[in-house]
């Protein structure tokens, strides 16, 4: 049995990997949806380094988006750590952060979408505008579905985006896996064909016209991939 951490992004929650869920744990894996605080890598990361120690077994890493830069902030020697597979996720390199890794190349519209909430302990939130959200987030979704998803969206820090990975990342000591929406607006699929690259990928597979959720709009697929890299640590 592998345990299977999902790790959830930025204006999204842990509901976004509904479709995954019960076909891994169909498999007999033992699945584990994190809540990301969504406040910064490092603070967000040790909470999962501890859970991670916790457990006994293999364990593979799964990041969407903003997630995939606070799995790839943990420590590999945390536990029997696997893989890492980045589902439109950031897979930074050492001071890099998630603002600086979706310009690699040109392309995220995300900026012009977002609101600012100052908050009284210091610094803001960022929430996606709820009426710009299905055409930034998730076009390739039902526009009643991308609705609801902007109401309950989770807001990120403008710290936490702007937050450089520190030491090494995840894909330098583990075999790493990318998917992603041919028409990210999020983090453009050059940026993650560039990311994965530079980790060395065991697969890479871009999804023709899906947006930054394929976790929602792809999970079948999604699933094969984390099935692969199970089998792949077998």
């Amino acid at each position: 049995m592998v345990t299977v951490i999902l790790v959830h992004g930025a204006f999204a929650d842990s509901d976004s990997w509904n479709g995954v869920i019960t076909p891994l744990s169909d498999d007999g894996h033992r699945i584990i949806a994190y809540a990301n605080p969504l406040r910064g890598i490092v603070s967000d990361a040790a909470p999962l380094v501890d859970l991670i120690t916790t457990l006994d077994g293999p364990v593979l890493l799964v990041g969407h988006s903003y997630g995939g830069a606070v799995i790839t902030g943990v420590d590999a020697g945390a536990g029997d750590i696997i893989g890492a597979v980045y589902v439109a996720g950031f897979a930074l390199q050492s001071g890099e952060s998630p603002a600086t890794a979706s310009a690699l190349v040109p392309g995220s519209t995300l900026a012009d979408t977002l609101v600012e909430v100052p908050l009284m302990s210091g610094g803001a939130d960022l929430y996606i505008d709820q009426d710009k959200y299905w055409q930034q987030f998730c076009a390739d979704l039902p526009e009643d579905q991308a609705a609801m998803m902007s109401v309950t969206q989770r807001p990120v820090t403008v710290a936490a985006l702007n937050d450089p990975l520190i030491g090494e990342p995840i894909w330098k000591s583990v075999p790493s896996w990318f998917v992603f929406g041919e028409e990210d607006r999020n983090i453009p699929a050059g940026a993650h064909h560039a990311m994965a690259d530079r980790a060395g990928a065991r697969r890479i597979v871009q999804f023709p016209g899906a947006s930054h959720v394929v976790g929602i709009s792809h999970p079948a697929e999604v699933v094969k991939i984390v099935r692969e890299a199970i089998a792949s640590a077998d």
